[in-house]
């Protein structure tokens, strides 16, 4: 893994460039019957909780060299979570220095670090005809100054069991030296691959679209490795006749596939 040490510059005053990372995933099953479809959103719910969420933030808050100030968390009916968590900057130079330094290593969840957030949301929804279920969520690190979201990237993969990831990293506005030069940017990047653990990317199909010159890059991931049995809920490829398998089958992978080109796929 590449390791991207921000350039040393003096600036003119505080480091005004915001760093907004975008993480979404997504966990997709099979539940044959409409009793274990209800059964398998309250699973994944209940995994998913607002507790849960709130102990990965505060890691994630940890690992890119935040302090939390405060948190307030929701749980909603019938189903969902969010949490918001107020986080400022560490101000010892070595840990700032640190947390610059993006690497490896949170179901809603905003974070503020001073002029900055961290949020996090999900989303378990079912189709009523497929036996098809999804499970969404959706987190955002944004962050101003030294402190870098890409240090939580695989923490944030890892915390997740996903099928699909996709990520939107972008920096926006710019910082001034003391000469009185913009400075749009101030690490090194040309993909969000460059912070993913090779391990991990190697279980992955992987797609980038970057816009260089806008400092905006985007990355989306599909798990290479299907097994059926992974994605049945409450019974197991067993209790599936060959057609039933073919089918199910057939239902996952073109789901899995319309979240990842974006698009719907034809039966």
């Amino acid at each position: 893994m590449e390791r991207i040490r921000p350039k040393k510059v003096r600036l003119e005053s505080f480091n005004n460039l915001t760093k907004s990372l975008s993480f979404n995933i997504y966990d997709i099953c099979y539940a044959k019957s409409k009793a274990s479809q209800t059964e398998y959103i309250a699973y994944i719910d209940e995994v998913y909780n607002s507790a849960r969420l709130k102990t990965i933030l505060s890691e994630v808050s940890a690992i890119i060299g935040a302090n939390i100030l405060n948190i307030a968390h929701q749980d909603y009916e019938p189903e969902g979570a969010s949490v918001t968590m107020m986080i400022s900057e560490l101000p010892e130079p070595s840990l700032r220095h640190q947390a610059a330094v993006p690497g490896p290593l949170p179901d809603a969840v905003v974070a503020h670090l001073d002029k900055s957030h961290i949020t996090a949301h999900t989303y378990p929804e079912r189709h009523p005809d497929s036996g098809i279920s999804t499970f969404r969520a959706d987190i955002d690190v944004t962050t101003c100054g030294e402190i870098s979201p890409l240090r939580a990237l695989n923490y944030l993969i890892q915390s997740f069991e996903s099928d699909i990831v996709t990520t939107d990293y972008r920096v926006r506005g710019f910082t001034r030296d003391v000469r009185g030069v913009k400075h749009f940017i101030d690490h090194k990047i040309n993909s969000i691959q460059n912070f993913i653990d090779k391990g991990t990317l190697n279980r992955y199909q992987v797609i980038d679209v970057n816009v260089y010159q806008e400092n905006i890059f985007h990355t989306k991931m599909m798990i290479k490795d299907f097994k059926l049995d992974d994605y049945l809920f409450a019974i197991s490829e067993d209790d599936l006749t060959p057609q039933e398998k073919r089918t199910v089958t057939q239902r996952l992978k073109r789901e899995m596939a319309g979240i990842f080109y974006g698009t719907n796929i034809a039966k």
